[in-house]
C-alpha cells in the first residue's frame, strides 16, 4: 500500500486523449501500474489491484497486456456485484486477472486474434467490427498505451470471467 501511495504521489502526468508514439515514449520508463495511475482514469482499478494483492505482480518485468477498465466502466457494474467482489479476494483476483494476457499484445496483434488466454486461465473473445475492437463485450477505447513491462488497452466495460 505504501508503494502505491508513493506512486500516486509521483503520478503527475496525464495521458493525452489519443494513443500515439509520443504516448509510448512518454511512458516508456513507467510500469503498467505507474502508467495506469498516471492516466488518472483508473482509480477504481488501482484500488482493486491493491485490495487483491496484484500491484506487485503487475510491476514485475512481464511483459503483460492489460485490458484496463476505466473508472467509467466500473460505474456500470452493479454496486451489489462490486461489493461481493470486495468481500471475496479470490473472486476479485480472478476478475482482475481476467483482464491480463501474458505477453505484449499490441493493437496490431490484437486485431489478428479471435481469442486470448488470460492470467486467470480463461480466454477472452476478440472481434473486430468496422474500426472497433471488442474484447468480449467491452470496446477498446484507447489502444497501445506502452509501459516498461507491457501495454495497456483502455476498455469501456469490466470483463467478468465465465463461471465455468
Amino acid at each position: 500500500m505504501k508503494k502505491l501511495i508513493t506512486i500516486l504521489a509521483l503520478a503527475t502526468l496525464v495521458l493525452p486523449a489519443t494513443a500515439s508514439t509520443t504516448t509510448a515514449r512518454t511512458h516508456e520508463n513507467k510500469n503498467i501500474v505507474q502508467t495506469a495511475v498516471a492516466a488518472g482514469q483508473f482509480k477504481t482499478l488501482t484500488k482493486l489491484l491493491t485490495r487483491a494483492g496484484l500491484v506487485n505482480t503487475l510491476q514485475q518485468p512481464g511483459p503483460y497486456t492489460v485490458f484496463a477498465p476505466t473508472d467509467a466502466a466500473f460505474k456500470k457494474v452493479p454496486k451489489k456485484t462490486l461489493t461481493a467482489l470486495l468481500r471475496n479476494k479470490a473472486k476479485l483476483r480472478a476478475v482482475l486477472l481476467y483482464h491480463v494476457v501474458p505477453g505484449k499484445v499490441t493493437a496490431t496483434d490484437v486485431v489478428k486474434l479471435s481469442s486470448a488466454k488470460t492470467l486467470n486461465g480463461k480466454s477472452l473473445r476478440i472481434r473486430v467490427v468496422g474500426s472497433n475492437v471488442f474484447v468480449n463485450n467491452a470496446r477498446v477505447t484507447k489502444p497501445d498505451v506502452m509501459a516498461t513491462n507491457g501495454v495497456i488497452h483502455f476498455v469501456n466495460r469490466v470483463l467478468i470471467p465465465p463461471a465455468r
